[in-house]
This record gives C-alpha cells, sequence and structure tokens, in this order.
C-alpha cells in the first residue's frame, strides 16, 4: 500500500513523534510500505519558514535531507493531480489540503492525516 503524508504529520514525524499514534508510528516507521510527501507540502513549509510563521533552522536543504533520511519520496504535481482538484467538491477552502486529496485520489493512495477537514472527503485516510 502507498500512502501520502500529510504536511502536519510530516512535521511531526520530524521533530515531534510523540504527536503520532502508535499504529500511525508503525506504518511511518515500516520501511516495506511506500510514503510519500506531496511536493505541495513541502511547499506549504517553505512559505510558513518564509513568514516566519516556522522556525526551521536548518532551512529547506535541511527539510529535504529529513525527508530523505525517514525514508519518504517526494511526489510531484502533475497534470492529472490538477484535474483531480479540479474535480473534487469544495469541501473547505485550504488548497494544500485540496492537493494532497486529489493527488492520494489520482494515485490510488492513503493520507496519513489527522485533519478533519481532509476526513470529509471520498478517500482513504488513516491515522
Amino acid at each position: 500500500m502507498n500512502y501520502i503524508i500529510d504536511t502536519h504529520v510530516l512535521l511531526w514525524a520530524m521533530f515531534d513523534t510523540d504527536k503520532i499514534s502508535e499504529s500511525t508510528m508503525e506504518i511511518l516507521l515500516d520501511n516495506r510500505l511506500y510514503k510519500f510527501v506531496c511536493v505541495v507540502s513541502i511547499w506549504e513549509i517553505v512559505i510558513k519558514i518564509r513568514i516566519g510563521k516556522l522556525p526551521l533552522p536548518e532551512g529547506v536543504k535541511g527539510l529535504l535531507s529529513r525527508i530523505d533520511e525517514l525514508g519518504y519520496g517526494i511526489i510531484g504535481l502533475e497534470r492529472h493531480h490538477i484535474e483531480a482538484y479540479a474535480a473534487l467538491p469544495l469541501l473547505h477552502r485550504d488548497p494544500f489540503d485540496g492537493i494532497i486529496v486529489a493527488t492520494a485520489l489520482a494515485e490510488d493512495m492513503t493520507i496519513i492525516t489527522v485533519d478533519e477537514n481532509i476526513q470529509k472527503y471520498d478517500v482513504p485516510w488513516i491515522w
């Protein structure tokens, strides 16, 4: 099974694993499973770093290195993801979450999230 990691889960996996449920942590640590971070999650984090909302001393290079260390792939934004996003109902207005949902749908992935707004969509998710 392939998983896509929501932005907040990525940050917790990097800095605050106590916030992650035991069952989710098992998935994140299982090297037999494929876990991905959507490029828009990285973009969202970089925006927060640039506006001073998220201090990250290692900067973007450190962020990308940490993603590699955790063994997560990075999935880009492709045409079929944009088409899936355009077809989504507007259940809430966070475009980053919408792209994550659309990517999960287009790639047949399960989202790892605690975000109740994402859980409103007809997409597989776990926590």
